[in-house]
């Protein structure tokens, strides 16, 4: 296995992961890349790519496909070639008509959404489309949460790359609510597809997928510690031990690696000094964290990458 000393080398120093004691430590980061545009006001993507680099599993939020704003590019198409040797999928929660293109109608899309590229196989994956509140004013977005089953060497456990809305709370809750919902729902439903000895012709191609209760969220929650929707999640406040996560819950992967409380800002202090970016992970994989930073070097977004290592 790698030692720390083996780990990924960027252009300036950066603190290494340890390792967790187990022999399946994954290095996995997540980062709302701001569709590339950095803290400089400049669209650059190979940033981004070289700001991930080395990790097993990258959750990306605010990846465009074919936007003005970052030059009529397709991002997805772009990081996963500057990222060679990773599974990938994609799924947007804006989905609109460019109208008819060269190579046919619907031959392009303008999409806003989130990525998962991961050097382990995906399963399965599907796209969540969360509750959302149409404001009068306000710019409201259409949030997701993409799913992926990866096989991991223990094997297979539910990732998402999530971003929730950021103007209100209430809608926070009603998408943080929905997102607890679709993890209590997700083994009792089974996978992409189950069942089938009624059905042979649906076996033909191998066995159902499977559907773990095992989860792993990992996104930009545009939430804070304090806030109502963070309980939904972690659970509630104590006064003496932080937030109690529940059996059926998640738990907050920044404090189960022993980290200050008070520490892992992922929005600088120009824009607040706020911790919402975040890795929740199943209770039952608590236990499984080694380590969890914040790389406050990065440069190619108004968010800094939140890196969390787990046995898996």
């Amino acid at each position: 296995m790698d030692t720390p000393a083996d780990l990924p080398q960027h252009p300036t120093p950066r603190v290494a992961l340890k390792y967790a004691k187990g022999g399946n430590a994954m290095r996995i980061v997540t980062y709302n890349i701001q569709f590339g545009r950095g803290k400089d006001g400049r669209v650059d993507l190979e940033r981004i790519a070289a700001e991930v680099e080395g990790a097993d599993l990258i959750a990306m939020q605010e990846v465009d496909r074919l936007w003005t704003r970052s030059g009529m590019v397709d991002q997805v198409a772009e990081l996963v070639r500057l990222l060679p040797g990773y599974h990938w999928r994609y799924g947007p929660g804006i989905d609109l008509d460019l109208g008819e293109e060269p190579g046919g109608l619907d031959a392009r899309r303008r999409q806003f959404g989130n990525l998962l590229l991961v050097r382990a196989p995906i399963v399965s994956s599907r796209n969540h489309l969360l509750p959302k509140i149409g404001f009068a004013d306000q710019l409201s977005l259409q949030r997701s949460a993409l799913e992926g089953v990866i096989a991991c060497p223990s094997g297979p456990v539910r990732f998402y790359s999530v971003h929730l809305a950021h103007i209100s709370s209430l809608e926070r809750q009603r998408q943080a609510a929905r997102i607890m919902e679709i993890h209590a729902e997700a083994a009792n439903e089974g996978g992409a597809w189950s069942g089938g000895k009624d059905r042979p012709d649906w076996l033909a191609d191998g066995p159902p997928p499977p559907m773990p209760g095992a989860a792993v969220l990992m996104g930009d929650f545009n939430m804070e510690p304090t806030t109502p929707e963070y309980e939904i999640i972690a659970g509630p406040a104590t006064h003496k031990y932080g937030p109690a996560a529940t059996l059926g819950g998640f738990a907050d992967a920044w404090l189960a690696a022993g980290n200050d409380p008070a520490g892992g800002l992922t929005k600088p202090a120009e824009t607040g000094d706020r911790r919402i970016d975040f890795v929740f992970v199943a209770t039952p994989l608590a236990e499984r964290i080694g380590a969890a930073r914040i790389d406050d070097r990065a440069q190619g977004s108004d968010h800094q990458p939140l890196w969390v290592e787990i046995d898996l």
